[in-house]
């Protein structure tokens, strides 16, 4: 709530970079219909895609991993989970779902974050339910004792700091006429500065962006895991937003760092589905495309381990058969053997 009182929002500058981002997102998103005309197929194939990674990654931001077989059976499947890891992936998967058929119904508020926070925390005792004891930000470090690196809302005031979150973020948009990204960064930024639940916060926080860009028309998030592109620059992620939350409680924070960020996964989020969704025509099946457009995506060399992670739920054996076929035809080089062999395109 501490970055919207006092008209911050209102008077907040936004420097040139910021100003490129919003600009490359408005742009990407006046394109959006184009892309989401392409074949069924590959759009089912982008979805379920990104609904693994999503649900993968997301997970692992907070050190939940499952086992490599056992991800995609839980996330399109109906496989009883085993453990609690299992059951924290099968609950984001949920929450995901939620929030891709029914974020119309779904407005930002105590309640629905309360219904998030239980669909992907369903394992723990407190799903659904504010924290009850105090929370803070510790950094852990093997050769130092634990350092406080934040202090967040006493547990006593969080069901207030929550309401005026929610509260303030629907005032900036429907009075102040806040640019619904500055605000989305906004909200995002003051949910984990409170840290309204015990556990899951990250994964909640994530839940929200994207419920949040659904409301606002930006749809990237369903073709293309932007949870993923979180983890891939989760140091950065971490630093932003610590470098946001500095003098938080005074209301003297300094927001760019952290929507920067944030701006910068959005557009890396529209880039890549448009590159997957627009550069890939051919008339042949959703798998093939999706390892098609992951080929593109690589601008040097890259294994075929790596192509596996950019399409999982395609098979080994049908990588395998389209990078031969593309050696047979001269437009792929194979550089070594074996299981790690390197492959290269031609010029």
């Amino acid at each position: 709530m501490n970055s919207f009182r006092n008209q911050r929002l209102r008077d907040h500058a936004l420097p040139m970079s910021t100003a490129w981002l919003l600009n490359d997102i408005a742009e990407s998103k006046g394109k959006q219909e184009l892309f989401t005309k392409q074949s069924l197929q590959l759009l089912k194939a982008l979805r379920e895609m990104a609904l693994i990674q999503s649900t993968e990654s997301s997970n692992r931001i907070e050190g939940v991993t499952v086992a490599a077989d056992r991800l995609r059976p839980l996330v399109l499947g109906n496989t009883k989970p085993r453990d609690r890891s299992e059951q924290e992936v099968q609950g984001y998967r949920r929450a995901l779902n939620e929030i891709h058929t029914r974020h119309a119904k779904l407005p930002v508020t105590p309640d629905t974050l309360r219904h998030l926070h239980a669909l992907c925390q369903s394992a723990s005792g407190d799903a659904g339910q504010f924290k009850r004891i105090d929370n803070d930000i510790i950094k852990l470090s093997p050769s130092a004792a634990p350092e406080v690196i934040f202090r967040c809302v006493p547990a006593k005031q969080t069901p207030a700091a929550v309401d005026e979150l929610c509260l303030l973020y629907r005032h900036a948009l429907d009075q102040d006429n806040i640019p619904p990204l500055l605000a989305l960064a906004a909200l995002v930024l003051d949910f984990l500065c409170i840290h309204p639940f015990r556990d899951g916060n990250g994964r909640v926080s994530r839940l929200l962006t994207l419920l949040a860009l659904y409301h606002h028309g930006y749809e990237a998030g369903r073709y293309v895991s932007l949870e993923r592109m979180v983890e891939e620059s989760k140091e950065d992620y971490y630093e932003c937003l610590n470098r946001s939350s500095q003098h938080w409680h005074e209301g003297k924070h300094e927001l760019t760092p952290w929507l920067n960020f944030l701006m910068a996964i959005i557009r890396r989020g529209y880039a890549e589905f448009e590159q997957r969704a627009g550069q890939v025509k051919a008339p042949r099946g959703a798998k093939t495309q999706l390892i098609e457009a992951a080929l593109v995506s690589f601008p040097g060399d890259f294994t075929l381990g790596e192509i596996e992670r950019m399409c999982p739920g395609v098979s080994r054996d049908l990588i395998r058969r389209l990078l031969w076929l593309k050696q047979k035809a001269g437009l792929l080089q194979c550089l070594n053997r074996g299981p790690g062999a390197v492959w290269r395109r031609k010029s």
